[in-house]
């Protein structure tokens, strides 16, 4: 059921990424989404960071016209859809690229005090593309890489993952698809749960359009076990 919700407050997070909080408050799962309509724009889907917060990059019209929005605007929802993530407990990594950081801050937040250890392997191009948060207030330790040293390591997350994936009882990953299949590579599809991105258009498995293989995205996923995605990813 689409809903209205009035957009409380909006402020700069990275170069191009926002923080828009709602008044409405949803129960949900990290790693589950919510379908976003703006009218006679369209409508996106976004991971929800929060039970009242989404975080978004400009990356074309829709969202361009989202950051037009002030606080006090109108904004309309439904959901939460989708699969979330299955905390394991124990020692984990939460590894995330660019924009990928908010289901996994969602994750860390909603768990705070049931993993034994969390460690957030984190990477971005450069220093101003760091969507950081506060995620720092929820884990144990932060490793932040860019692609051109400008922040923490010169590397890759999928690097620092590799170098220390026996530390880990689980994985946990968001991100550009091409850091996805690293982190599957690297984990040998186990022990991981990824968060998958495709186009949606419904957001609750009628259309088709995100289709995974055997899978839809928005029903089956967005967050799938290593061991699905052999051959997929």
């Amino acid at each position: 059921m689409l809903r209205t919700s009035v957009v409380k407050e909006i402020w700069d997070i990275a170069k191009d990424v926002k923080a828009f909080r709602l008044e409405r408050r949803f129960k949900f799962k990290a790693g589950q989404f919510v379908m976003m309509w703006l009218p006679g724009i369209g409508e996106k889907p976004f991971s929800l960071a929060w039970e009242d917060l989404i975080v978004v990059k400009r990356v074309g019209p829709f969202t361009s016209r989202l950051f037009e929005l002030r606080e006090g605007d109108h904004v309309w929802i439904r959901g939460p859809y989708g699969r979330g993530f299955e905390p394991v407990g124990g020692k984990v990594a939460l590894v995330g690229g660019g924009i990928g950081i908010p289901p996994l801050y969602a994750l860390a937040r909603q768990n705070r005090g049931k993993f034994k250890r969390v460690t957030l392997i984190y990477g971005a191009r450069s220093k101003g593309e760091l969507a950081m948060m506060d995620v720092e207030n929820f884990v144990d330790e932060v490793v932040v890489t860019t692609d051109d040293g400008s922040a923490g390591r010169k590397a890759l997350p999928t690097d620092v993952l590799a170098g220390r994936k026996d530390e880990f009882d689980g994985v946990y990953a968001c991100g550009p698809e091409p850091m996805l299949k690293a982190v599957l590579r690297v984990m040998d599809y186990g022990k991981v749960q990824v968060s998958a991105e495709r186009y949606m258009k419904c957001g609750i498995g009628v259309c088709g359009s995100c289709n995974l293989g055997k899978y839809l995205v928005c029903r089956d996923g967005p967050v799938f076990d290593g061991s699905q995605l052999r051959g997929l990813l």
